[in-house]
């Protein structure tokens, strides 16, 4: 029976991949962070460590004693974690010390590649779900505007123009003008700031950033993040289809319909 390693950072998404390779018959072994991972994981898996963000040889020797087949990483971990219980170890210190920019995807290339040192391979673990990406067009709520596409085109511009600089992956528009970039706030906070400076009725698009490695840095939404839309009354969500994780399907897809917020996939 196959062994993934699972790198297990917060939200569902941890707990939906190891389900999601349970149903492929492989057994999974999971690294937990403390304080950011769902404890909830613990009866989706076959065997999980709890380590401290940063103790990067205790998760390798984890996955190296469990003898696992591939790695796979799922979740993210906050800023204000890595603010307040940042414990890197030598390996991990020394890895940090050799890399040209902190930037989140270069730090995650730098793990990846330590892990890969250890002849362990680092996968897409979007290759174990079903469905789970965004598609083409309409997925949720009512049809945009010719108005609102033209919105989400200039967003998704703004968006990749600026990902390139490694700042953010959200960025809100209405009636032609950019209300917010996403910087170090996060996304709910740059789309809350939005809604103060332009009110409701936002077009907003959410993408990855160019060249970045979809194995463990790839954009996501779920229902918490259509709920939080709708406290603020936007209209449009435009994801990326083919790359942008929509966790929980179901319920999200739902939420959106329920609460009038439009999700689309652009191309």
């Amino acid at each position: 029976m196959n062994k993934l390693g699972l790198i297990a950072g917060n939200g569902i998404f941890p707990i939906e991949v190891a389900d999601a390779a349970r149903r492929r018959g492989m057994r999974v072994i999971a690294v937990a962070h403390q304080s950011e991972t769902q404890a909830a994981l613990e009866s989706h898996v076959d065997e999980i460590t709890w380590i401290k963000v940063g103790e990067l040889q205790r998760m390798i020797d984890s996955f190296l004693t469990s003898a696992v087949d591939q790695v796979a990483f799922a979740g993210g971990i906050s800023r204000e974690r890595l603010r307040d219980s940042f414990a890197p170890d030598a390996r991990a210190l020394k890895m940090l010390s050799g890399l040209a920019r902190m930037s989140d995807d270069a730090v995650l290339r730098g793990v990846a590649r330590e892990i890969e040192a250890e002849k362990l391979p680092v996968i897409d673990p979007v290759v174990l779900l079903d469905g789970c990406l965004a598609q083409s067009g309409l997925e949720a709520g009512p049809q945009p505007t010719a108005a609102q596409l033209r919105d989400l085109d200039l967003a998704f511009a703004v968006a990749r123009q600026l990902g390139s600089y490694d700042i953010g992956q959200t960025v809100a528009v209405r009636d032609g003008v950019v209300a917010a970039v996403e910087a170090v706030e996060g996304t709910d906070a740059a789309i809350r700031r939005a809604a103060q400076l332009c009110g409701k009725r936002l077009v907003i698009a959410k993408t990855g950033k160019p060249g970045q490695d979809l194995r463990f840095d790839r954009p996501a939404i779920g229902p918490e993040s259509i709920q939080m839309l709708a406290e603020v009354g936007a209209a449009v969500l435009g994801v990326e289809a083919g790359i942008t994780l929509i966790l929980e399907r179901k319920r999200t897809i739902a939420s959106a319909a329920q609460s009038n917020v439009t999700v689309y996939g652009h191309a």
